[in-house]
C-alpha cells in the first residue's frame, strides 16, 4: 500500500498552485484558444498546403487525403554532440514508424545544439544559457506552420531539452513525446578520470595523458555517462510522464532502443485532438509534474543547472516554481541513488541497477511523487515505475514488454526510500547579505558544509587557475568568481575551477567557491554557493567584496554572508561587454535577461511570463 502523499510534498504542490493561479489560467486559455484555432488543417489555404506537402515525395498521397495525424519533428541533430549523433538517421526511421499506423512525419525544423562539455572554459561557454533561449524560439518556429497534430522532440543535452520543452509548451494544444537517444558505453572508470584531471592540475601528467583519459571517458555516440545536466534531463521528462516509459538510459544502435522509438511515433499519432485520448502537452505539465521534475532531482542527486531550467520551463507552462520551493522539497525528499559525480556508478550501472524505474517506484510508494499526473502514456505515473524490454527478436516480430523492477541490484547506487544515503535531496538554499545562491550538499562531504574563511576575488576563471599555480590559494581561502551572472557574461559553467579547488581541499585546507556563475552537474566535492542572485552586475553584494574579507557559507544553517560592511562600499565598476565568438550579437539577451532563480532568460522576461 502506498503511503498518503507527504505532508511537505503537498504543502509546496499547494503553495505553488496558489501562486500560479492566474498565469496558469491564463496559460490554459492559450492552449484552448490554440485548440481551436489551428486544429484542423483543412482549413489552411490550399497553397499553403502545396507548399508544406512538395518535399514529401513519398508521403504526398496521404497528406492531401488527410487521414491520419500528420507529426511534426523538430530535432537538435548535429555530430559533435555525441548524444545527439544517431539522431541523424532519426527521421527516416521514424517516418516508416508513422506509416505503420497511418500517420505522416515531417521534420518541421532543426535546433542548434552546443555542447558545454566542448566549450568548458571557453568563450563559447557565454553563449549557452542563451542557446536555451534560441532552441526554444527554433521549435516555436518549427510549429508555427499549423501542418501538426502532434509533436516528437529530438534532444537530450544541458540546454536543449529545457529549450524544446518551453518552446513546444507554447504549441500546448499539441500532444509532444520527447524521444531521447540513450547513452554511450562506459567507458574509463570516473574514479580514474578524476585522479588524471587532478595529477594535470598539479603538472605531474601532461596534454597527452589528459587527452588519452579523456578520449576513453567520451569515447563513442551517445550521452556522457555521468550524472551531469543531459542525463537529469532524461529523469527529468520520466518523471513528468513525457518520455514513453523507461526510455531514459537504453544505449543507442540496441534493439530494445529502436522499439521504444517506434512506440513513440505510434503513441503520438493516437493522443492528438481528434482522438479520444486528448493529451496535450499543456495539460501534461503542470504544476503537480514540475514538482515531481524537482523532486526527482532531489531524490536522484541531479544537476544543480536544474535549479535554473525548472523555474523557466515552468513559467512557459504558467506555473510559478522558486528556490523555495526547492530548498522545502529537499529537506523531504530523500537523496537515493549516488551517480557520479556522487558516487563511483555511472548511469549505465544505474540503469542495471534498476534504474528510473526504482526510483518512480520508491517514491510513489512513499508518498514522494503525484501518480495523478497527465502522461504521454496510457495512464499515469505509476506506468514508469516499470522497465521497459523485449519479449524475443524484435526483427522476428518480438514484442515491446514492461516488467517489475524488483529491489535495488546495487544498493551502493541505489536504495530504497527507507533507507537513504542521506535524509534529504541535498539541493539547499543559502542566504544572507551575499544574496541567494544553491548549495549542493549531496556532492560535498557533510565535515565540509560549512566553511569560514578570508576570501580571494576573482573576475574569471584563468585568474584563478594563474593563481593557484603561483601557490596563492595554498591556504584556507572561500575563492569568489564574480561578473558571471546571466547579464554579466551569460553565466557560463565554471567547471574549470573544480580540479584546482580539488587540489587545495586535498592538500587539507578549507576551500569553497562562491560564484553568480554556474557549475555544472558534474561539479563535485568541493563546496560551492552558485548562481548567486542578484548577481554582480550592476551592484550586486559580490560587486562589493574586496580580497580578506572573511565569508561565512554552511549549508547546515542556510548561511551565505560575510562580517564586511557592504552596504559602506561602492561597487567595482561593471566590465565592458566582451567581443568574438559571437558574444556580441547576443547582447540582447544579456541586456534583457532576468535572475537565475527566475530562469536566467531574456524571452520569457520580455515576453512577460
Amino acid at each position: 500500500m502506498s503511503k498518503p502523499l507527504h505532508d511537505t510534498l503537498h504543502r509546496v504542490t499547494q503553495r505553488v498552485i496558489e501562486n500560479s493561479r492566474a498565469s496558469r489560467s491564463a496559460y490554459l486559455d492559450l492552449v484552448a484558444r490554440e485548440a481551436d484555432n489551428q486544429g484542423d488543417r483543412n482549413a489552411v489555404s490550399c497553397s499553403n498546403l502545396a507548399h508544406a506537402y512538395a518535399g514529401a515525395l513519398e508521403d504526398q498521397a496521404a497528406l492531401v487525403a488527410a487521414k491520419g495525424p500528420n507529426i511534426g519533428i523538430v530535432t537538435s541533430y548535429n555530430d559533435m554532440l555525441s548524444a545527439h549523433q544517431p539522431y541523424g538517421r532519426y527521421p527516416d526511421r521514424l517516418k516508416i514508424y508513422a506509416r505503420e499506423v497511418g500517420a505522416t512525419a515531417q521534420v518541421a525544423g532543426g535546433t542548434p545544439a552546443m555542447c558545454d562539455g566542448v566549450t568548458q572554459g571557453e568563450t563559447g561557454m557565454e553563449l549557452s544559457l542563451f542557446s536555451r533561449d534560441v532552441i526554444a524560439l527554433s521549435t516555436a518556429v518549427a510549429l508555427s506552420h499549423a501542418m501538426y497534430d502532434g509533436a516528437l522532440m529530438l534532444g537530450i543535452c544541458d540546454k536543449i531539452v529545457p529549450g524544446l520543452l518551453i518552446g513546444a509548451l507554447r504549441f500546448g494544444h499539441l500532444p509532444v513525446i520527447f524521444v531521447p537517444g540513450g547513452p554511450m558505453p562506459t567507458g574509463v572508470a570516473n574514479k580514474e578520470k578524476q585522479r588524471i584531471r587532478q595529477l594535470y592540475a598539479e603538472g605531474k601528467v601532461g596534454r597527452a595523458e589528459l587527452l588519452a583519459s579523456e578520449m576513453g571517458s567520451y569515447h563513442s555516440p551517445g550521452t556522457c555517462t555521468f550524472y551531469g545536466t543531459a542525463n537529469s534531463n532524461q529523469m527529468m521528462m520520466e518523471l513528468m510522464g513525457l518520455h514513453i516509459p523507461g526510455s531514459a538510459f537504453i544505449q543507442p544502435g540496441t534493439q530494445l532502443r529502436q522499439a521504444l522509438d517506434r512506440a513513440a511515433v505510434h503513441r503520438v499519432s493516437q493522443i492528438g485532438h481528434k482522438g479520444d485520448d486528448w493529451r496535450p502537452l499543456g495539460h501534461c505539465v503542470d504544476e503537480k509534474a514540475i514538482i515531481n521534475a524537482a523532486v526527482g532531482l532531489l531524490a536522484t542527486g541531479g544537476s544543480t543547472n536544474h535549479a535554473i531550467h525548472i523555474p523557466a520551463m515552468a513559467r512557459a507552462a504558467g506555473v510559478i516554481f522558486d528556490w523555495n520551493d526547492l530548498s522545502e522539497l529537499s529537506s523531504a525528499v530523500p537523496l537515493i541513488a549516488r551517480v557520479y559525480p556522487n558516487g563511483a556508478g555511472d548511469v549505465n550501472h544505474f540503469h542495471d541497477a534498476g534504474g528510473i524505474g526504482f526510483v518512480v517506484g520508491e517514491l510513489l510508494e512513499a508518498g514522494l511523487a503525484h501518480r495523478d499526473i497527465m502522461t504521454v502514456g496510457t495512464g499515469d505515473l505509476s506506468e514508469y515505475a516499470r522497465e521497459p524490454g523485449l519479449d524475443g527478436n524484435l526483427q522476428e516480430g518480438g514484442a515491446l514488454v514492461w516488467r517489475d523492477v524488483g529491489d535495488s541490484a546495487d544498493l551502493e547506487m541505489l536504495r530504497p526510500v527507507s533507507k537513504p544515503f542521506q535524509p534529504d535531496g541535498g539541493m539547499r538554499l543559502v542566504t544572507g547579505n551575499l544574496g541567494r545562491a544553491c548549495f549542493k550538499s549531496s556532492a560535498v562531504e557533510e565535515s565540509r558544509w560549512t566553511i569560514e574563511a578570508p576570501c580571494r576575488v576573482f573576475e574569471d576563471q584563468p585568474s584563478v587557475a594563474a593563481a593557484f599555480k603561483a601557490g596563492e590559494l595554498d591556504r584556507d581561502v572561500i575563492v569568489v568568481v564574480r561578473f558571471q551572472g546571466p547579464r554579466a557574461n551569460g553565466m557560463p559553467e565554471l567547471h574549470k575551477l573544480t580540479p584546482p579547488l580539488g587540489v587545495l581541499q586535498d592538500r587539507g585546507y578549507r576551500v569553497a567557491l562562491v560564484t553568480d556563475g554556474r557549475m555544472s552537474g558534474a561539479s563535485g566535492k568541493v563546496p560551492a554557493a552558485i548562481h548567486c542572485t542578484p548577481e554582480a552586475l550592476g551592484g550586486g553584494p559580490l560587486s562589493r567584496l574586496r580580497d580578506g574579507d572573511v565569508i561565512r557559507l554552511c549549508a547546515a544553517t542556510g548561511e551565505l554572508s560575510t562580517t564586511a560592511d557592504l552596504a559602506a562600499r561602492e561597487p567595482v565598476p561593471d566590465p565592458s561587454d566582451a567581443n568574438g565568438t559571437g558574444r556580441e550579437i547576443f547582447g540582447m539577451f544579456r541586456r534583457f535577461a532576468d535572475g537565475a532563480e527566475q530562469g536566467g532568460s531574456a524571452m520569457l522576461a520580455t515576453a512577460g511570463l
